[in-house]
């Protein structure tokens, strides 16, 4: 998933004392399989597909299309009007719900997908909030409810931040994911394996 609304990237880190911040953020090929010969020593190749269908397994890359929503019908993230999600499957690139209900997909399959907080963005955290004085930050720094930032850690690491408050004397920034402590629906098709 792509960063932002509908982000499956993983959890900021720990928000660490140093607050010295900086700019908005922005948010397979199927082998053929030989018959008997024909003519010349000719053999005509049928595709295993024929038979059975391919299904998705740990270690392919398959595009998806997708609709996240919340539990209440809330649509946070979409495909529609863009190209399917492509990812490999197992290789923690999406949050682990949606990986873990890929395996033994067919292509053209749709699914819905029905996943609980640990298994998506995990429960929110306190201590990932924090209020810093307005006089501590620079006068470039955006300062409206909703704006994302990059704040930097005691290791110096840049963490995602959501201004979260803005008040007369100080700022509340979030570094929780949007979508922490939140369970999750997914409706996904698989568009291709390979």
């Amino acid at each position: 998933m792509a960063e932002g609304a509908g982000d499956p990237g993983p959890h900021p880190g720990r928000v660490g004392q140093s607050r010295a911040f900086t700019s908005l953020r922005p948010e397979h090929t199927v082998p053929r399989t030989p018959q008997a010969p024909g003519p010349r020593g000719l053999a005509p190749f049928t595709s295993p597909e024929s038979d059975t269908m391919t299904q998705a397994k740990d270690g392919d890359t398959v595009r998806i299309t997708y609709t996240g929503t919340l539990t209440d019908g809330t649509v946070f993230d979409s495909s529609d009007g863009r190209d399917p999600l492509e990812f490999t499957i197992g290789s923690g690139q999406i949050i682990a719900g949606l990986d873990k209900a890929m395996p033994g997909m067919e292509v053209g399959e749709r699914k819905r997908v029905e996943i609980g907080v640990m298994e998506a963005y995990g429960p929110r955290h306190a201590d990932r909030v924090v209020e810093v004085p307005l006089d501590e930050l620079p006068a470039d720094i955006p300062r409206e409810v909703g704006t994302m930032l990059a704040m930097q850690g005691e290791d110096g690491q840049q963490l995602p931040v959501r201004v979260a408050a803005v008040s007369e004397t100080k700022i509340t920034l979030d570094a929780n994911h949007a979508l922490a402590g939140q369970d999750l629906v997914f409706d996904i098709e698989l568009v291709s394996i390979g």
